[in-house]
């Protein structure tokens, strides 16, 4: 374990307060490809062993649950059997990551589905390979005293939003808000603790159980069911990378979905490391994560097609919706470039 911790690197020093293997080898040929890949990319051999594709992953966050899958697939070397080796790199709050993506500074990166939509409209040719959650953590926190049961009765109280994300601009929109004044959110539970009359985003599996630690009886209102519901934690590489290492996506694609697979099954050892390079964030968070992560990654469209799969349908309602709030334009898009399921295990390569 200490090798794969010391191929983990955190590039920020804040952190947040707050059934089967489907084998593939790689052939001799592939394993050449591999090792001339791009974005943090090189060779990387110990005696005896075959050359690995070293890469580098961008995450869009501190190491936290909802990157679980992915620490998963390093820490049991779920990566370094498909051959690429791979240093996963921690984020931070406006993390650059489709940008650097986008670029070529990095081969793969994780982001939201809005996140790609808004790279899309800007000319970034970046693609959705995965997306573990199928419903998206996101969620508004507020205090049980308030009576306040869905995100639509939200009135008369302070409202922490980020201004950057897509959902803050969509419930904005969709909903009238009276007597809220909407302050930006700067990631700290603590007003929230010392205001009844305080509310604040979050995932659901992070600020309401850090709230609830400290004495405060919170309720999480998810954003999924006004109907926002973006895929999260995607992973993503740029059109150019896909089309000239297939291979490469392909064993990041199919080690990543037995990652977050296994994170959520057995998530101790990976919540440890993660404890370990996150050093502020509570294992009681982190074993929340891991449980309320089940249903909002396996869902019923999960279990029928498969862990991480995406639709075309989901992705034309989040446009769709991004168009009526005014964070996209009416232009043209052509969604099925915004994805690809062809990576993903048990889709056959020649098809």
């Amino acid at each position: 374990m200490h090798d794969i911790v010391s191929r983990i690197t955190m590039h920020a020093t804040a952190v947040r307060m707050n059934f089967s293997h489907w084998c593939w080898t790689l052939t001799a040929a592939s394993l050449w490809t591999l090792g001339c890949a791009d974005g943090g990319g090189g060779e990387h051999s110990q005696p005896g062993q075959a050359t690995l594709a070293e890469v580098q992953l961008a995450l869009n966050w501190f190491p936290e649950a909802e990157h679980g899958g992915f620490y998963t697939a390093q820490l049991e070397g779920f990566y370094a059997s498909r051959g690429v080796d791979v240093e996963i790199l921690g984020g931070g709050p406006d993390a650059p990551v489709i940008q650097r993506v986008a670029s070529g500074q990095v081969a793969f990166g994780v982001t939201n589905a809005d996140g790609v939509l808004n790279a899309r409209a800007a000319k970034a040719d970046v693609v959705a390979l995965m997306a573990p959650y199928q419903v998206n953590p996101r969620c508004i926190v507020v205090h049980e005293s308030s009576g306040i049961e869905s995100i639509e009765q939200i009135a008369n109280l302070t409202l922490a939003l980020s201004q950057r994300p897509a959902f803050s601009h969509f419930l904005r929109w969709k909903y009238e808000f009276p007597g809220v004044t909407i302050v930006p959110y700067h990631g700290s539970v603590s007003p929230l603790i010392a205001d009844p009359r305080y509310a604040l985003q979050g995932y659901c599996f992070s600020e309401p159980v850090i709230a609830r630690q400290h004495g405060a009886q919170v309720r999480a209102l998810m954003v999924s069911d006004t109907g926002f519901n973006p895929y999260a934690s995607l992973l993503i590489t740029r059109r150019e990378l896909l089309e000239r290492q297939p291979e490469l996506v392909r064993a990041l694609t199919q080690a990543s979905v037995e990652g977050w697979r296994r994170y959520l099954r057995d998530p101790e050892q990976t919540n440890a490391l993660i404890k370990k390079l996150n050093p502020q964030i509570d294992m009681e968070v982190l074993q929340e994560g891991a449980s309320q992560s089940v249903p909002l990654v396996l869902d019923a469209m999960s279990r029928s097609h498969g862990l991480g799969y995406m639709e075309l349908g989901r992705w034309k309602q989040l446009r769709d919706q991004m168009i009526a709030c005014g964070i996209l334009d009416e232009a043209d898009m052509d969604l099925r470039r915004a994805f690809t399921t062809e990576f993903l295990p048990g889709v056959d390569p020649a098809q």
